[in-house]
């Protein structure tokens, strides 16, 4: 074998993790399937889904790193037969959403959901609903704007405690070689996992086959990594200590289960914010949202009694 068909195959093996994410589908190609509507928004179009009656008492609900919006229907559904209309919507990067440019940090997030805000006119008291990474981003919103938010509601959310894999953390921390592998295997490890859960419980139809999607939209594995790097690597103690100090109304809600953010997360909470309430469902893991949606919905509407 010459040295220039062994430089040939080096190169090829390079080249082909970003020749395929080329060839992957954009999210405008496949929106005429999409339920709900679409908001042109200052970094570029977002996909959300009003659930519920036309009129009563909004929450904003975020999805997690690498599910999209439908991750929400059965806790929606259950919040809805009390007279809560949930928006559900797709982060940048997943779903029916565009891929955007730029870093996924807090800013990142926070001027979607901002942007979003603004299109449905709402404004202040604000309920926010925050799952995984979504948690993050709702602390982070919450936060700073102390003053809007009626209520938090946490379900396994990040920005506490969190593990994450060897190849993940590679990846996160690696530049270069960290993106490569992120393109050539990640996708590899994710359909597999997702297989892996086929028949695992779940109160949405569809969810592992939207899942599934998901790895063959482009954009979406550099949307993920990038939020590794920018966004989950954030530890919110002092936006926790914050919300507690300006009497903000938190409740996180944990599986006893859950391997991606475990269970010490509790009290690793309790001690930043002590007015914060927390609920665990005992067979849950971090799918929790999906496969324990009926359960996560009565909890919370007995926090919403609460506080209303």
């Amino acid at each position: 074998m010459t040295l220039y068909v062994i430089l040939a195959i080096v190169l090829l093996v390079v080249i082909w993790p970003y020749w395929a994410e080329s060839r992957r589908v954009p999210a405008r190609a496949v929106r005429d399937k999409a339920p709900g509507e679409f908001a042109e928004l200052s970094q570029g179009v977002t996909h959300y889904q009003w659930i519920g009656p036309a009129r009563g008492p909004v929450i904003v609900a975020i999805h997690g790193l690498t599910t999209p919006s439908p991750v929400w229907y059965a806790v929606a559904a259950g919040l809805s037969r009390i007279g809560y209309r949930v928006v559900v919507y797709d982060l940048y990067g997943r779903g029916f959403s565009d891929a955007a440019p730029g870093k996924q940090d807090r800013r990142f997030f926070l001027r979607q959901l901002e942007d979003l805000l603004d299109h449905l006119g709402l404004d202040d008291e604000l309920t926010l609903l925050g799952y995984s990474m979504g948690g993050a981003v709702a602390t982070a919103f919450a936060a700073e704007n102390p003053g809007r938010i009626k209520r938090l509601m946490l379900v396994a959310s990040a920005g506490v405690v969190i593990r994450e894999s060897r190849f993940d953390r590679f990846c996160r921390e690696t530049p270069v070689l960290g993106d490569w592998l992120a393109l050539a295997l990640g996708p590899v490890r994710m359909r597999r996992a997702l297989r892996a859960r086929r028949d695992a419980p779940t109160e949405v139809d569809g969810i592992v086959a939207a899942q599934l999607a998901e790895i063959d939209g482009r954009g979406y594995h550099r949307a993920v990594l990038s939020s590794r790097r920018h966004m989950l690597d954030e530890v919110q103690e002092d936006e926790h200590r914050l919300l507690g100090r300006e009497d903000v109304p938190v409740v996180a809600i944990w599986g006893a289960r859950d391997k991606e953010i475990p269970l010490r997360a509790l009290g690793t909470l309790a001690q930043w914010n002590r007015l914060a309430k927390s609920e665990v469902i005992e067979d849950a893991d971090h799918a929790l949202v999906h496969s324990h949606g009926a359960i996560l919905a009565e909890i919370l509407r007995d926090v919403l009694r609460e506080v209303d």
